[in-house]
């Protein structure tokens, strides 16, 4: 295996390394079903989970101690990994901070829905939240919870991007996810395969979350929408019941990524 050592931050392998999300992959690919370009994995956490999930690296630039620790993966699976003094790696970051690992890797083929939905008992599927710290804040809860999926609609922040996988901590590696441009026609794929779909909303005609009763054999959908608008017409028209969480009345809502972890717990 092979370390090269990085002396100018110059250097153009470290170019991937510089791209913005918009140059990793283009707005339209992020949110649409098509395979697309690259991600950056920050940190040793990250990249370490990255690579045990099997995505591909292009390049990572390490610390000495992680370069040995991550070398012979990183050749495996045909990466380059380059070390660096802290004041390259720190300028690298574009974030002035000069992290331990930070890898380009290639994104996996994307999912269909079909994919997700066939293999899961407890889906989540999100529409127009578009904050990629929620989106990643969601993804963790969800797979610290037992949650097996993830559909997100064309307007929602996309889980690979470096916020979201930062929030996460890349447990988005280990959720099944694929995006739909019909979230009607999705809510009924779910439920042709006998998921029971919950829409949360703060309305104060829907059921309590702490009231549903499920057996737990009973495969279950939650459904969250943008903090601003709410859940679409479709989406609650296509829900089996709208629940809500208990709070103070004097507070109308919960950002979605709190909303979600209550529910995720909940409903279990």
């Amino acid at each position: 295996a092979m370390i090269i050592t990085i002396t100018s931050s110059q250097d153009p392998r470290l170019d991937a390394l510089r791209l913005n999300e918009r140059q990793l992959t283009t707005i339209a690919q992020r949110r649409s079903t098509l395979a697309a370009g690259r991600f950056i994995a920050e940190g040793d956490l990250v990249v370490a989970r990255a690579l045990a999930a099997g995505y591909k690296p292009e390049v990572v630039l390490c610390d000495n101690e992680q370069a040995a620790c991550f070398d012979d993966q990183i050749t495996q699976l045909g990466g380059q990994c380059l070390t660096a003094e802290i004041e390259i790696r720190r300028e690298a970051t574009g974030l002035g901070v000069p992290l331990s690992a930070l890898g380009v890797f290639y994104r996996p083929e994307p999912m269909i829905v079909a994919d997700v939905v066939a293999k899961a008992q407890r889906i989540i599927v999100v529409e127009a939240v578009d904050n990629p710290s929620n989106i990643g804040a969601i993804v963790r809860c969800a797979t610290g919870l037992g949650w097996d999926g993830l559909i997100c609609d064309s307007t929602s922040a996309d889980p690979l991007s470096r916020r979201a996988l930062r929030v996460s901590m890349g447990s988005a590696f280990s959720l099944r996810f694929a995006r739909t441009n019909d979230i009607a026609q999705t809510l009924s794929e779910l439920r042709a395969q006998n998921f029971k779909l919950f829409a949360l909303t703060p309305d104060e005609n829907a059921t309590n979350i702490s009231d549903v009763k499920l057996e737990s054999s009973q495969k279950r959908a939650l459904i969250f929408g943008s903090e601003r608008a709410g859940l679409s017409t479709q989406a609650i028209a296509n829900a089996d019941a709208l629940v809500r969480i208990e709070m103070n009345p004097e507070v109308d809502s919960l950002n979605v990524a709190a909303a979600a972890a209550i529910s995720c717990y909940a409903l279990r």
